[in-house]
């Protein structure tokens, strides 16, 4: 038995959802009220953040940490390369936006705008929303910018750094915060990311409160 401990608009936690996916490993998702943690929680993880994953007696915590253990655990199909030079552009990928965008981006737009009305910590700050709206427009253009050279943000093949970057964008692509008609190459990758199996369930996620936009769920958007 495999069990998420999750929050549905956390790119760490959509992840791991689709690095499970991917794999093709059922998992029991529970949404987790991470600002709340209860006592059983904090016996999981010290640290109180989500994801936490349980597989049999094994619990893991943070994200990069439990997709390479899958990766490794489960290595068909392949999200990460065999060459040295190749992995290290994947874990480059993974850390810019799972460090720098999330910085810059994630948490100036998703938690300024749900998560602190979620957490009752009052109203979005508007300098954040507006720096995050700018930054944002950066990153898009960098990711273009990798998609005219390659066929996939990493390289040749679909790998982690992929599912990193969907997870983001995914998250802020609920709350209408991504302008896809920036970069015609990084719409057409989210298309073809967005078409997977292991989107579906990303693509059901409802936030109490925050319905989603009607083209979130539109494959040909």
């Amino acid at each position: 038995m495999i069990r998420l401990y999750h929050f549905p608009l956390s790119p760490y936690c959509r992840k791991v959802r689709l690095t499970l996916a991917e794999k093709r490993l059922e998992v029991e998702l529970v949404e987790e009220r991470y600002w709340e943690p209860s006592p059983d929680f904090l016996r999981r993880n010290p640290a109180g953040k989500v994801p936490v994953l349980r597989w049999d007696n094994r619990v893991m915590s943070e994200s990069q940490a439990i997709c390479e253990y899958l990766e490794e655990s489960v290595p068909t199909p392949q999200l990460m390369p065999r060459d040295p030079e190749a992995r290290y552009e994947v874990r480059r990928l993974c850390a810019w936006f799972d460090d720098k965008f999330h910085e810059e981006v994630t948490s100036k737009l998703l938690y300024e705008r749900v998560n602190k009305k979620v957490m009752g910590q009052g109203y979005p700050d508007s300098k954040n929303v507006k720096f995050g709206a700018s930054r944002i427009k950066y990153h898009l253009d960098y990711m273009g910018w990798l998609l005219d050279q390659r066929r996939w943000l990493a390289g040749d093949v679909m790998t982690l750094a992929d599912l990193t970057a969907a997870a983001h964008l995914s998250c802020l692509d609920y709350i209408s915060d991504v302008d896809w008609n920036r970069s015609a190459a990084v719409k057409d990758w989210y298309a073809k990311v967005k078409s997977r199996p292991c989107f579906r369930t990303l693509l059901a996620d409802q936030v109490p409160g925050f319905p989603p936009p009607q083209h979130y769920a539109d494959l040909d958007f």
